[in-house]
């Protein structure tokens, strides 16, 4: 039951995707690939640093922060500047990102263990269980997402639909 709805999540996602911009590509495939790769490499670096900010960020809230695998990014082929992205976010007990956004991205996020409360600016605070998912919508500013345990992980599939080569997660600045 829960590969369905992760399945179903996916293709959500990838449903998003196509009405966000289902423009035909103009490029070569060829050209395509390398500009896929290239973006890959640049998102996985930014992603590393991102990562190394919230370590920092966590120490000084005294709370640990989340950690993100990419499983899959691809750009999509008939959305060209457009980028499909997969991954996996764990938080750790008692974990606590930052404030952020996702930039211009459309983002599908599905509970596969654990709580998870989550807030966007605007909206009120909400508490998501395994198997249960939301939206955000491009430029939402997500105000809030921590595990509710103190004691067990929480994991969540996470899809992107970004802008090729943009970061798939910024922090608030520091006040």
């Amino acid at each position: 039951m829960i590969s369905e709805r992760i399945a179903g999540g996916v293709l959500i996602a990838g449903a998003a995707a196509a009405i966000l911009g289902c423009a035909p590509g103009t490029e070569q495939p060829a050209a395509q690939a390398v500009r896929a790769s290239q973006a890959q490499v640049t998102t996985v670096t930014q992603v590393t640093h991102a990562t190394q900010e919230q370590a920092g960020a966590a120490m000084a809230t005294g709370h640990p922060s989340e950690s993100l695998k990419v499983l899959i990014q691809k750009a999509l082929p008939n959305v060209p500047g457009r980028t499909f992205t997969s991954a996996i976010v764990t938080l750790p007990p008692d974990a606590r990102a930052m404030p952020h956004r996702h930039g211009d991205a459309f983002v599908y996020a599905y509970v596969l263990k654990g709580t998870v409360r989550s807030r966007l600016e605007g909206a009120p605070m909400r508490t998501y269980h395994q198997g249960e998912n939301w939206t955000e919508q491009p430029g939402a500013h997500h105000v809030a997402t921590e595990n509710v345990s103190d004691k067990e992980p929480a994991e969540l599939l996470v899809v992107f639909v970004s802008t090729t080569g943009d970061p798939l997660k910024v922090d608030d600045p520091h006040k």
